[in-house]
């Protein structure tokens, strides 16, 4: 088990207060979401968003072997390279995700590139499915959000690419040949209706039958970051540990035999609408959700089990088989810049160069991330032994 450092965002908002975020996708404009704040570096949100006007050509280069901007000879070879392409190809980023809705229009906006989004609801494990079943055609992802586990366990998938802001992001955070690089965090919670049921205060009530079918984690532990998170979450509330996980399978069994547990996939549609009524996952998710509820008079509330603070950071990689291989690598350098890296906090995230951004971030920004010294989170050899237990385990235990 490791310490995850997130102390850049210094005097932000506690995490159990769950202030307001961007949630839903808009078309950035000249102001900026935080009124006249300046988004990063002294811009507003619509100077970052601004379209990138170049006199540089693309380079005659093969993109898909790029490593590195400067094999475009700078961005802006870059730029030009990715706005000849004209396209990228996203998966599984919902635009109430951590402000992805934001990030994309910014960065549609800023290059003139059309993104075609795919399946903004699929796993990470079904983020490297399609990328199997496409392979060769224009319609393979050229990007990957991905959750530790599926990221460590498809590296094949990858290809190396290193961004400008490389070495000031944490060694433990990245491939040292640039085939993943985390992302952003936030903290595993429960968020339940406390309109309906009341006060929880501990995952033990969960058995209770008036929670008949509606407590969930965020898909399936093997397949999804978010579930893999909620179940280590239960795990070490009920005295496992990052190399001892039976004892989260345990609980899951119980609620399943208690008949609480809703296997079915978790939105923010089938949170307002009732279906899921407490569901473990990640904090920034927690906060449009409540935000939604807040407007229809039902308060949607967060605990953190035994006061546990977990967290893991998504990783970011580039298809190698990417068939917008340029703007693939465009996409990579705008999230590690300071209007992406922005947007996460705002949208209730830990970026992971907090540190780096953290004087240039919105006030947005730093009353909506989570106010915590350091996160629990397994090695990246214990994430590889607990999704394997959970390949073995978890479909013949649940069902």
């Amino acid at each position: 088990m490791r310490a995850i450092r997130t102390a850049g965002l210094v005097g932000i908002a506690a995490l159990m207060a769950l202030t307001a975020c961007g949630g839903e996708s808009t078309t950035p404009t000249n102001e900026s979401p935080a009124g006249e704040t300046p988004a990063a570096g002294g811009e507003t949100a619509g100077d970052a968003c601004a379209p990138v006007d170049i006199e540089a050509k693309a380079a005659d280069i093969d993109a898909a072997t790029a490593t590195s901007a400067a094999d475009f000879g700078g961005l802006d070879g870059l730029i030009a390279a990715a706005k000849a392409e004209g396209n990228l190809n996203t998966i599984a980023l919902p635009h109430d995700w951590a402000n992805y809705g934001l990030i994309i229009d910014c960065f549609k906006n800023k290059y003139g590139i059309t993104i075609n989004e795919q399946s903004p609801d699929a796993s990470s494990k079904e983020e490297i499915a399609a990328a199997e079943a496409n392979k060769g055609t224009d319609k393979a992802p050229d990007v990957f959000d991905l959750g530790t586990n599926v990221a460590l366990s498809s590296t094949e998938y990858f290809a190396p690419y290193k961004v400008e802001q490389w070495d000031e992001i944490p060694a433990d955070q990245k491939e040292e040949t640039g085939l993943w690089v985390s992302d952003y965090t936030g903290v595993m919670v429960v968020g339940y209706n406390k309109t309906l049921f009341g006060e929880i205060t501990s995952i033990d009530e969960l058995t209770d039958p008036k929670f008949a079918g509606t407590v969930a984690l965020n898909g399936k532990p093997a397949e999804a970051g978010a579930a893999f998170n909620g179940f280590m979450l239960a795990n070490l509330a009920n005295g496992g540990s990052m190399d001892d996980p039976q004892p989260g399978l345990d609980y899951f069994k119980k609620l399943n035999e208690a008949k609480t547990l809703n296997l079915t996939d978790v939105t923010p549609g089938t949170i307002e609408s009732g279906e899921h009524g407490v569901v473990f996952d990640w904090s920034y998710n927690m906060v449009p959700v409540a935000e939604k509820l807040d407007a229809q008079g039902v308060e949607w509330a967060t605990f953190l089990p035994n006061d546990i603070a977990l967290g893991s950071y998504y990783k970011q990689a580039i298809n190698v088989d990417a068939p917008n291989p340029a703007a693939a690598r465009l996409w990579q350098e705008f999230l590690y810049s300071a209007p992406a890296q922005n947007y996460w906090a705002e949208g209730g995230a830990v970026p992971v160069l907090n540190v780096l951004y953290n004087d240039d971030f919105s006030e947005k920004a730093k009353e909506a991330a989570p106010t915590v010294e350091s996160l629990v989170s397994p090695t990246t050899e214990q994430a590889d032994a607990i999704t394997a237990f959970l390949q073995e385990n978890w479909d013949k235990t649940i069902s």
